[in-house]
C-alpha cells in the first residue's frame, strides 16, 4: 500500500485537512448526501461562491474556500451518473478524481480528503468506484511525488471494507 494513501471511516465535513472533495452535481449548488452535508457545514458563503462558478461539467473539478469547515478548501468534483457502464462512466469518474488531485497539486495542497464519489444517488457500483478511485490516486502520486497525503473518507462500513480490501491487495 502507498504510504501517502490513507483510509478512514467518518464524516468528511469534520476533517481538518487542507482540502476536502465534494461529490458535487453539475450545478455546484448543493444537493443530497455528502454534497448537502458539505454545503450545510460550510455555511451560506459556500453557496454564494459556488453560484459565481457557473457550474461544472461531469469529470471536471472546481475549487472554493472552505468557509465554516475545518478544511481550508473544498474541491467540487462532479462524478457521473451510472447508466449501465457503457456511457464512459468509468473514464468520467477517473477524470473527476484526477482533476481534483490536479487542482490540489496546482495550489500546493498537501492533504486532500475524498468521499466516495458517484456511489450514492448517482448509483455507481461501489466496488468499481473504489477501484477507480484508488488506481487514479496511486497513478497520480507516482507522477507527482511532491503531492502529500490522499485520504479516502468512507461514511459507511460497506465502502470502508471495499477500500480496505482493494488497498490490501
Amino acid at each position: 500500500m502507498n504510504p501517502k494513501i490513507e483510509l478512514v471511516r467518518g464524516d468528511i465535513t469534520k476533517f481538518s485537512v487542507e482540502a476536502i472533495v465534494n461529490a458535487a452535481n453539475e450545478s455546484l449548488l448543493g444537493g443530497g448526501g455528502v454534497d448537502g452535508a458539505i454545503h450545510w457545514a460550510a455555511g451560506p458563503r459556500l453557496l454564494e461562491e459556488c453560484r459565481a462558478l457557473n457550474g461544472c461539467e461531469t469529470g471536471q473539478a472546481k475549487m472554493t474556500k472552505g468557509y465554516d469547515l475545518p478544511a481550508n478548501y473544498v474541491i467540487h468534483a462532479v462524478g457521473p451518473v451510472w447508466r449501465g457502464g457503457d456511457k464512459g462512466e468509468a473514464e468520467l469518474l477517473a477524470d473527476a478524481y484526477e482533476n481534483a488531485l490536479r487542482l490540489a497539486d496546482e495550489h500546493g495542497i498537501k492533504s486532500i480528503a475524498f468521499p466516495n464519489i458517484s456511489t450514492g444517488v448517482y448509483g455507481f457500483p461501489k466496488e468499481k468506484a473504489a477501484a477507480i478511485a484508488i488506481k487514479t490516486a496511486e497513478e497520480f502520486l507516482k507522477k507527482h511525488p511532491k503531492m502529500g497525503k490522499v485520504i479516502f473518507v468512507c461514511f459507511d462500513r460497506e465502502n470502508f471494507d471495499l477500500y480496505e480490501n482493494i488497498l490490501r491487495d
